[in-house]
């Protein structure tokens, strides 16, 4: 899909789909408080993405047990969210930057299907205030622990504040790897590309009798965990091992010898 036709033709067909199912959405928190009806419009508005994109998701791994749980994904693409909305049929909610929520239709539905929106000049309480929240409502937290898309599909380095809000509340952390978007939209690059992206689901790992100084830690497991879900999609490069704690470094060369 060459620039052209995603200025012209994708671009306004998915402003479309988003002022439309934006404005169902807000119709719908009106009588749903539970935020359930607006996320089932933000899956079907992620699916009519991909669809008009001609991007192809297939999800491997198994979801956890019902219940609220923090998944932390890689950060390859502005088109992660729709991607991982329409791949885990759960009721997820995201952390975004409290301005957002004065941007018509997408910060309107943020703000009315209780995703957390935080000022980050002082999160600490309104984050805590929607995590509560959050395990009352049985949904589920989706992160990005880079805090930023990659350039390159390549994994950052995770940052712990999440892992800490998890071990604080008890919720077991579900690692999922996100590999080939980034050839489907690059960071800086407004062209899409058709393409294939797998979408793995790991075992989670549970938070219990964790303490705040075990927030690092469980951050680099879970990082060595995603980097070892890479399999190629669209000619992702595999991260290096020399980016992984020991640990995880030797899991992913145990994968790759096993291939």
């Amino acid at each position: 899909m060459n620039f052209w036709l995603t200025v012209f033709w994708l671009i306004p067909l998915i402003s479309l789909f988003t002022a439309a199912l934006g404005a169902i959405s807000l119709v719908a928190s009106l009588v749903d408080r539970s935020g359930r009806a607006s996320h089932a419009c933000a899956r079907l508005w992620s699916r009519l993405i991909l669809l008009v994109s001609r991007t192809k998701v297939e999800v491997r791994g198994t979801l956890p047990p019902a219940g609220t749980c923090v998944y932390a994904s890689n950060h390859q693409s502005i088109y992660d969210i729709p991607i991982l909305f329409a791949a885990i049929p759960r009721e997820l909610r995201i952390v975004a930057k409290d301005s957002l929520g004065g941007v018509p239709f997408v910060g309107w539905h943020l703000r009315l299907a209780g995703h957390l929106l935080v000022d980050r000049r002082n999160p600490g309480a309104a984050i805590l205030k929607r995590m509560h929240r959050l395990v009352a409502e049985h949904t589920s937290l989706i992160v990005f622990p880079e805090g930023t898309r990659s350039r390159d599909g390549r994994i950052g380095r995770f940052k712990g504040g999440v892992f800490l809000l998890a071990i604080e509340h008890g919720l077991p952390v579900v690692p999922v790897t996100v590999d080939g978007s980034v050839h489907v939209m690059t960071r800086g690059a407004l062209t899409v590309r058709p393409g294939r992206v797998v979408v793995t689901i790991h075992d989670a790992v549970p938070t219990a009798g964790l303490g705040r100084d075990d927030a690092r830690p469980l951050a680099d497991r879970v990082k060595g965990i995603v980097a070892a879900g890479f399999v190629g999609a669209g000619f992702s490069p595999p991260p290096s091992q020399d980016d992984f704690s020991a640990s995880s470094g030797s899991d992913f060369a145990a994968r790759r010898a096993g291939r």
